[in-house]
């Protein structure tokens, strides 16, 4: 049978969206490195689901049977799309999302505050914070256009005692690149030391590393975007001392004095779990399964080069990341000369209903690199924000492409950047938030009235 034909539908790609001209355009999202929509067959799981949700591991009804099963269904698919064997020796840790996934890691090592974990300067936060407040890290650093051979990893691993781990992330959030994640595993274990691999920005494009000995996702990007994430990893590195979150259905026995942790995963998701997105990340690895990587690749080698070549050639606009579209997945993040980020990413939402994300991107050692800034200038930044003041956050502008994305949709963000870089006008003017730093049209076109305006943490925060 032939492979299902791109881009693939999701829930909400119809929907119609107002714009500061009184006009309605259909909303594209270019955010997919974000969060992504969900897939119509996950939508179908979970709403077929829910008649039968009721408490998982807890009860003896024939409908918490059935959330049973299809919660430990959903666990064993997770360790098969890691590439695991579901009666071998790994585990897979259902929990939020990878920020929790690596902060459940990183609590399990036991780590020492004399001990290093190796990771690089492309990480996401999520694989930057929770080291820091355990042991001490050293990097990996990058070249000016934000990558890194395996020579340079290699060199980190070497330079001082032997890691406890090398963690490093599958695929930039930033610059869509893709490191050489397999030779640098194949580096870090003629060292005997383990790796963890972030594959949240992996998991929707292509297959997670088989030989990484932990591996972290979520499911809010890769089309169930119902608050599940996942650890995978060795059992035996679970099966000793008290787990990351402590309390009921973590334990087989507790008095007033002591306590009795029970087998690894069930001593690892202690609380009622999330069942529902359990089920959605199951749906979604059985579509993605159905779909093919050898289709998704396809389509990922379609949109990358159009998207980051088409944003190069626009004078102007200056594209960040390697050049080579090789090894890059179809996300590309960007700067507009004489235009703020926040201001690029507002219009765009505002007068062509296109949805990119603006900022750091959670990834602020990273994108400083990128941009080329200096330590005076990262302290006046610094500086600016301790006195509430957002107005200037250096950052840059990142449209993501997803499945459901189509060569019509990038000549669309193309065509809304050459009339944003040539002078447009646009229909309304802006005000800048000096608290957040984001801009806000001033008008009273219905959606986008002053009070309807959600006043909170900065667009750009992360």
């Amino acid at each position: 049978m032939s492979p299902p034909r791109l881009p693939w539908a999701l829930v909400g790609d119809d929907l119609a969206v107002p714009c500061v001209d009184g006009r309605e355009r259909p909303y594209l999202s270019l955010d997919s490195a974000a969060s992504t929509s969900a897939l119509p067959a996950v939508a179908r799981s979970v709403h077929e689901f829910l008649p039968w949700y009721s408490s998982v591991h807890r009860g003896a009804g024939y409908k918490s049977r059935r959330a049973t099963e299809a919660y430990e269904a959903a666990r064993e698919a997770a360790l098969t799309f890691a590439g695991r064997d579901p009666d071998g020796p790994d585990t897979a840790i259902i929990c939020r999302n990878t920020t929790e996934a690596i902060n459940h890691l990183a609590y399990r090592l036991r780590l020492r505050r004399d001990e290093v974990v190796v990771t690089t300067v492309i990480e996401h936060h999520a694989n930057l914070l929770p080291w820091a407040r355990l042991c001490r890290r050293r990097f990996v650093e990058c070249e000016p256009d934000g990558t890194f051979g395996v020579d340079a990893v290699a060199e980190a691993l070497d330079d001082g005692e032997r890691p406890r781990l090398l963690a490093l992330s599958g695929a930039s959030n930033v610059s869509g690149w893709l490191p050489p994640v397999e030779s640098i595993i194949e580096a870090a274990h003629e060292r005997g030391v383990p790796v963890l691999v972030d594959g949240a920005q992996m998991a929707a494009h292509v297959p997670l590393p088989t030989a990484a000995d932990f591996v972290a996702w979520s499911g809010h990007k890769m089309y169930a975007p119902f608050g599940a994430g996942v650890l995978v990893g060795p059992r035996r590195a679970f099966a000793d001392g008290d787990p990351f979150l402590a309390g009921g259905g973590a334990v087989d026995l507790v008095d007033l004095d002591e306590v009795a942790w029970t087998e690894p995963p069930e001593r690892e998701e202690a609380g009622s779990p999330n069942v529902v997105g359990a089920v959605a990340m199951h749906s979604a690895i059985e579509e993605l399964g159905r779909i093919g990587w050898a289709a998704i690749a396809d389509h990922d080698r379609r949109l990358a080069p159009r998207l980051r070549e088409g944003l190069a050639d626009i004078e102007g606009v200056r594209l960040l990341g390697p050049e080579s579209t090789a090894a890059v997945l179809p996300l590309a993040t960007f700067t507009v000369e004489g235009l703020p980020h926040a201001l690029v990413a507002a219009r765009l939402s505002a007068e062509f209903a296109i949805g990119v994300r603006h900022g750091c991107f959670c990834a602020h050692p990273y994108l400083v690199r990128l941009l080329g800034l200096d330590h005076a200038q990262v302290a006046a930044y610094r500086s600016a924000v301790g006195s509430g003041d957002r107005r200037f956050m250096p950052g840059a502008v990142r449209a993501s492409a997803g499945i459901n994305t189509s060569e019509a949709d990038i000549e669309r963000l193309l065509d809304a950047l050459r009339a944003l870089v040539g002078g447009h006008p646009g229909p309304v003017p802006y005000r800048q938030d000096r608290h957040t730093g984001d801009y806000w049209p001033e008008c009273d076109v219905p959606g986008w009235e002053a009070r309807g305006r959600q006043v909170g943490a900065p667009c750009a925060r992360g």
